[in-house]
């Protein structure tokens, strides 16, 4: 097993959904904050949503925020990120992080291998 190990992309026509999990096995770090981020072709790495150990707190950028839900189910040490009305703009690979030091992304010293959505016009 590795340490995360993202699934749950794919092709979805505009409009449609997708459930990304994050599923963290073997830990020796830490996963109080985790975070979801996401990198387009030719661009930069860009975070995406953000949640804490309780998930009583969770952050968004303005673009997926209100159509997109992170959260976690920590008896099964998974991360979720639910994404609706896709669009193009987010075709991307989309990447779990851990050991983050704080709800937006920064410093996180573990990462997935990456899972790829696309979503089609």
């Amino acid at each position: 097993q590795v340490p995360l190990e993202e699934s749950g992309g794919g092709l979805v026509q505009a409009g449609g959904s997708l459930r990304l999990s994050c599923a963290a096995s073997g830990r020796t770090f830490n996963t109080y904050y985790m975070a979801w981020f996401r990198q387009a072709p030719g661009k930069e790495r860009e975070f995406v949503a953000g949640i804490d150990w309780n998930a009583i707190n969770t952050y968004y950028i303005n673009a997926v925020k209100g159509r997109s839900t992170i959260s976690r189910d920590n008896a099964k040490n998974t991360v979720y990120l639910q994404m609706n009305s896709l669009n193009p703009e987010d075709t991307a690979v989309y990447y779990c992080a851990a050991a983050c030091k704080n709800l937006r992304g920064l410093g996180c010293e573990r990462w997935g291998q990456g899972t790829q959505v696309t979503v089609s016009s």
